[in-house]
């Protein structure tokens, strides 16, 4: 995604590094047609339309002419020009016409002008010259050239525009040193390493068919396993923080998403509506009305809030095809969903609660590095002005509470509330947006709620979403790449594989494995015919925590000898004392 040059240290050089390609393309291909070129988070790229495809051995010569061009010290300048001006410049590229056209109607259509912008303006380095508004470093040498690498090429509908040309998208990336980029070079083969879809399949936890659908996830035993130890685990914790479970169904009638106004703003969003005895259903988007219909159940008094109402609830949300992306991004999820319905008074000691309640939940994971974003008032917003100013306080003060480092985005909130957007970071220090805090003025306006003040008035109550961890499906996709697979212990669907080394320590392994699971682990027995070398191998590629051999020698000491899925050896070790081990693992949740 496209970068903002005021916070990305790094935009002149990659954006600099972008002309410096386009420059290189153009060269090898003279009848070439060029599109555009932002930086992006890690790196920049740039569009054409080429009279063939490009093969790999295109980079490494694109990319040679580029440390060629480096190497010149061509300043790169700048000019402001006029429409006329631009189109006679750029008469032989219709990309940039097309755009020239779009700037004089004051559009942002190239992704380096602000919106609204009429100054046409353009750089130049050497022989290739670009609209572009910058900014740049001060000549091409100041790119290091060492820290510069021609990643891929991928197709790229022009404007994004499945109807108009594909153009080919050379994507590169640009660093301060060698160092830097062989680091960044490490972090993209780490990341496949520990891409959850391939993990996914390795260890047997989920799947996705095509007879089933696009973007809806199969649940295989060993990752139903781990879903419901992570749903036990943050149900009893919601009980414990003052939580009351809900259920709601999948699909509600048209007027209630008419009420909520999902069918005015959301609509592209949901599934088709289905006609049941004449009426239309939609599969739920979302949770909240469901939620709202309950509170409606009884006259609430002041004496009864806050309410807070948590769901595990599915929804069914409309992605394109090309957008799905394993668990991460997918049709139907479930949301770990909560509202909590308070008074005016009660709003900063729920915020509170609630954050405080996210960042106990995933620190349980070993999810530990945080960072925060405070979404304030739009310009078009619902509510009053006072209430946005005590709910955004609330959320201010519970940031500062927290002493978690947060940026203010003004304006950002949507138009029915302020919120809290918490992102974790990764084992590679990639972020995550999981957990969100959103006050909503408008769904208690549409469903008419109240409460009975303790004036006897009916009174407007305050209505806080809050999901924790997103949904299970995302959720779940985080854990396994930031773990790289290797859950710990108390998540691991299978903690502990025997190993018996001959089939006359079967009948030992059985009493073991019926000793452990009496004790509350998750155990199998590898009873194959395999060497004892490849039993241990195959459990550790599927990185379960203990292996646990039997052979004479355990037999007779009551004994295992214990291998972890690093290959440490720890040796032998009483049954009675690895139970004692295993389960102060499993309770301290290391």
């Amino acid at each position: 995604m496209p970068v903002d040059p005021n916070q990305d240290p790094y935009y002149r050089l990659r954006h600099s590094a972008a002309h410096v390609m386009a420059q290189a393309v153009l060269e090898q291909f003279p009848e070439g047609k060029v599109a555009i070129g932002p930086p992006i988070e890690n790196g920049f790229y740039y569009d054409f339309d080429l009279p063939r495809a490009l093969a790999p051995e295109d980079l490494e010569q694109i990319e040679q002419r580029m440390r060629e061009i480096i190497a010149g010290n061509h300043p790169f300048h700048y000019r402001v020009v006029s429409a006329d001006e631009a189109k006679e410049l750029f008469k032989e590229q219709p990309y940039k016409l097309e755009l020239i056209v779009g700037l004089e109607q004051g559009q942002d259509e190239y992704g380096d002008t602000d919106s609204g912008s009429t100054v046409i303006s353009t750089y130049r380095q050497d022989t290739f010259e670009d609209l572009c508004r910058g900014p740049h470093v001060e000549h091409t040498g100041q790119i290091p050239s060492e820290g510069l690498k021609l990643m891929s090429v991928a197709g790229a509908y022009w404007r994004g525009d499945e109807h108009r040309p594909q153009l080919q998208r050379i994507y590169g990336t640009a660093w301060n040193s060698q160092e830097e980029l062989e680091q960044y070079l490490w972090r993209i083969e780490e990341a496949k390493r520990r891409d959850h879809r391939r993990l996914g399949k390795e260890l047997d936890l989920f799947s996705v068919s095509d007879e089933v659908g696009g973007g809806l996830i199969l649940w295989h035993p060993k990752g139903a396993m781990i879903r419901g130890i992570v749903e036990a685990f943050t149900r009893e914790a919601h009980l414990q923080n003052g939580y009351d479970w809900v259920y709601t169904p999948h699909v509600g009638r048209a007027h209630l998403w008419e009420t909520s106004g999902h069918l005015d703003f959301y609509k592209e969003n949901m599934f088709a509506g289905m006609d049941i005895e004449g009426e239309t259903y939609y599969a739920k988007p979302m949770n909240c009305p469901f939620h709202i219909e309950i509170y409606k159940t009884h006259l609430r008094s002041y004496r009864d809030l806050p309410l807070r109402y948590a769901e595990n609830g599915a929804v069914y949300r409309f992605e394109r095809s090309g957008v799905l992306h394993g668990l991460t991004r997918v049709r139907g999820f479930t949301q770990d969903d909560a509202h909590i319905f308070c008074r005016p008074d009660q709003i900063n000691t729920e915020i509170s609660r609630a954050l405080d309640f996210s960042l106990y939940v995933l620190r349980a994971f070993g999810l530990t590095d945080f960072s925060a974003y405070l979404s304030t008032m739009p310009e078009h917003h619902v509510g009053e002005p006072d209430n946005w100013e005590q709910a955004t306080a609330a959320l201010r003060q519970a940031l500062d509470a927290h002493a978690l480092s947060y940026k203010v985005d003004e304006g950002g909130g949507a138009f029915y509330g302020p919120k809290i957007d918490l992102k974790v970071s990764d084992a590679l220090g990639r972020e995550w947006q999981l957990s969100t805090i959103q006050f909503d003025f408008n769904l208690p306006d549409r469903f008419d709620l109240e409460f009975i003040g303790e004036d006897g008035q009916p009174h407007r109550p305050f209505m806080v979403h809050r999901a924790l961890l997103g949904s299970m499906e995302r959720f779940f996709g985080v854990l396994i790449e930031h773990f790289a697979g290797a859950f710990p212990l108390w998540l691991s669907p299978v903690q502990a594989v025997i190993i018996p080394i001959t089939d006359r320590h079967l009948e030992f392994a059985g009493d073991v494995r019926q000793r452990l699971e009496a004790a509350g682990l998750r155990v199998e027995i590898d009873q194959s015919k395999d060497r004892m070398q490849n039993k241990i191998r195959r459990a550790q590629l599927q990185k379960v925590p203990y292996m646990l051999i039997i052979g004479n020698k355990e037999q007779e000491a009551d004994a295992v000898a214990v291998r972890l899925r690093s290959g440490e050896d720890l040796g032998a070790i009483p049954i009675s004392a690895f139970i004692e081990r295993a389960q102060g693992e499993i309770a301290a949740r290391t």
